[in-house]
């Protein structure tokens, strides 16, 4: 397996004052008023209240990073709602800088779509990113845009061999392969949290989602030869040892172990 190595997720919200940019909203409706007017309109047309990629406004981008130096967890956070841009930019800036294998789950079919449209909606400058071979030779051949490339891994689209009706959902995932897996929240709680105040909760939730993409991405590893039994134990006998030297002071980490067992 090399290093460096940059598994992400995001969570997002609805934008509303995107809806309202894009629809004639009375001025003087809540928030919650033009959230609800769109919700009903869906359902009447027979349509999913899941907001377009282009609509979610990205609150957390959690990451886990592995390089010879060992392993670290970092979440990147609109704090003031009004950070969304710096947000993203602070990621790309991540991969402009390290250029590391990139992993996720789903990321090609959800996570890089919204990060394309609020990247452009922000004036995000993400050159490494998006480079196909113009700047270094390498990308034409092995980039982060193109599908069956491996500098991005989708790991849910590769292994159901980039065929949809074949996805499996991570938490599942994760479970089967012995790992913890969600921990009381899922995606559908994010906004009601948000609303609630609870961005932290949200964060730890982001957290533990991408440990588990991480945790299942070793196990690919082993399975495809890039980790040797030995050099797996290893890993996840570190990764343990990195969560047992967070979780005195984030509780979720603490959780997730004895989750582990």
């Amino acid at each position: 397996m090399s290093w460096p190595v940059l598994v992400f997720d995001i969570e997002s919200i609805p934008d509303i004052a995107g809806l309202r940019a894009l629809r004639d909203v009375p001025a003087d409706a809540s928030d919650a008023q033009v959230y609800e007017a769109w919700v009903q309109e869906r359902k009447a047309e027979g349509k999913s209240d899941f907001m377009p990629l282009h609509l979610q406004r990205i609150l957390v981008i959690s990451a886990v990073f592995r390089n010879a130096e060992g392993l670290r967890i970092h979440s990147f956070v609109d704090k003031d709602d009004a950070s969304e841009g710096k947000v993203i930019q602070t990621f790309f800036n991540t991969l402009e800088k390290h250029t590391p294998q990139l992993v996720s789950w789903n990321g090609g079919g959800f996570d890089l779509p919204v990060l394309h449209y609020r990247g452009l909606k922000h004036g995000v400058v993400a050159d490494r990113y998006w480079d196909m071979g113009e700047d270094d030779r390498e990308f034409k051949w092995n980039n982060y845009i193109s599908r069956y490339h491996m500098r991005h891994l989708d790991l849910m689209d590769l292994l159901a061999m980039y065929q949809p009706k074949n996805n499996a959902p991570l938490d599942a995932m994760a479970k089967l392969c012995g790992f913890p897996g969600k921990l009381g929240m899922d995606g559908s709680q994010v906004y009601p949290q948000y609303l609630d105040g609870k961005l932290d909760d949200i964060r730890r939730y982001c957290e533990t989602d991408v440990m588990n993409t991480y945790l299942v991405y070793c196990r690919f590893q082993k399975m495809r030869g890039g980790l040797l039994e030995k050099e797996y134990d290893q890993e996840i006998a570190m990764v343990k040892e990195t969560l047992g030297n967070l979780a005195p002071n984030e509780p979720h980490w603490d959780e997730y172990l004895k989750a582990w067992g």
